[in-house]
């Protein structure tokens, strides 16, 4: 198997499954209960909270554990429900979950985004009203791998608070920042992102599936989707997934670590495989590499079926995707890639890699033979 999908499932990491093992079964205890075994699993539980709150520069007191990324994202726009009207901006780029969650708002706009991915700052600059109360910008695309400007957004809105403090205007504006993909690759502080909502995965970092995270900061008050026993400060009521979060934390533990030299290694990879790939003058190249995650090749063949070539590769046990797994298992054109501009020819021959610890020099190379071979015996059957 050569695996070039790791933006949308990672391996677990066999440090995170030994750290979660005891949890399943010898300290099963409810952490809610009084006596001293129960009392063991929540500080353990606290503990890995700190872990993971840590790793972007946080405190666990302000970490919502949630079963994913699509609740955390939920759970971040649940915070502004209450008031109307809201108006709201999101990037081209974003994830289905983002854009799912905006549509329950009638004013909710759509940042523009550049040929690369990138988001269009003149043109957020220029949409931000009196009225907007939330903009979400990924951390970096999830089709793409283009990471965004935070902290350049994170400096208008707070050029908007300050217009609207002068004026007496007390109406908040709050930055989301969907950090699925870059986290565990990419050196993450809120406090220098500027962010006020951070949304965490840890399925991306080698952590079990079904957990995720959101960071809040002090002046968002968050608004429960789920109630009944007030667990996670009443924010997030259920029994808490304590070896989920056990493992989450240990595989975020991990990632931090080794960032700096997996990313450099991980790059290595990634332009190995584009020099490989530029064999074959029809394979354009999407993005940018300076402004793009280390791990993230995205290309386009315009004219060529991306699904044909996903079911050929497959056949030679090479796995790969059309952008983002959610929009391409429903056989959905890509909003994103239409957002910054593609054909609908680019658009039905894009296929994303991304490379990841199941990576190395030998089996990089063997794809990038395989899905040369598969690519030129397609345009000849298109050609005849």
């Amino acid at each position: 198997m050569i695996y070039l999908d790791h933006a949308a499932a990672t391996p677990l990491s066999p440090k995170a499954k030994q750290a979660m093992e005891p949890y399943w079964s010898e300290q099963f205890f409810n952490p809610s209960s009084p006596y001293l075994p129960a009392v063991a699993v929540r500080e353990a539980y606290e503990s890995a909270k700190n872990t993971i709150a840590r790793a972007i520069g946080g405190k666990g007191v302000d970490l919502t554990i949630t079963s994913g990324a699509t609740e955390s994202i939920a759970l971040a726009f649940a915070a502004i429900e209450s008031v109307e009207p809201a108006h709201i901006l999101v990037s081209a780029v974003e994830h289905p979950a983002v854009f799912a969650n905006a549509a329950k708002f009638g004013s909710a706009e759509t940042i523009k985004a550049d040929r690369t991915g990138r988001i269009i700052l003149d043109d957020l600059a220029a949409k931000i009203t009196p009225k907007t109360r939330l903009v979400s910008v990924c951390l970096a695309s999830s089709e793409l791998g283009t990471i965004q400007p935070i902290s350049e957004v994170a400096n208008l809105i707070k050029l908007e608070r300050r217009r609207r403090l002068s004026l007496g205007d007390k109406t908040p504006i709050w930055l989301h920042s969907d950090a699925s993909q870059g986290f565990g690759l990419m050196d993450i502080k809120v406090a220098r992102l500027g962010v006020d909502l951070l949304t965490l995965n840890s399925a991306k970092v080698y952590g079990p599936k079904g957990v995720g995270a959101l960071w809040a900061g002090h002046s968002v008050r968050l608004r429960p989707l789920i109630v009944g026993g007030g667990q996670e400060m009443g924010i997030r009521s259920g029994t808490e997934n304590i070896p989920g979060v056990i493992g989450f934390a240990k595989a975020i533990e991990e990632s931090s670590k080794h960032i700096h030299s997996e990313r450099k290694r991980l790059q290595a990879l990634r332009d190995l495989l584009r020099s490989q790939l530029s064999q074959n003058p029809s394979i354009q190249f999407l993005g940018n590499p300076k402004t793009t995650l280390a791990n993230f090749l995205p290309i386009t063949i315009p004219g060529l079926d991306a699904e044909r070539i996903i079911f050929k590769l497959e056949q030679q046990s090479v796995y790969a995707s059309a952008g983002a797994a959610c929009s391409a298992s429903k056989g959905v054109k890509s909003r994103a890639l239409e957002a910054i501009g593609l054909s609908d020819a680019e658009i039905a021959g894009s296929l994303r890699f991304s490379l990841g610890k199941l990576s190395d020099t030998n089996n990089t190379k063997e794809a990038a033979r395989i899905i040369l071979e598969v690519i030129a015996s397609e345009q000849e059957r298109q050609s005849a």
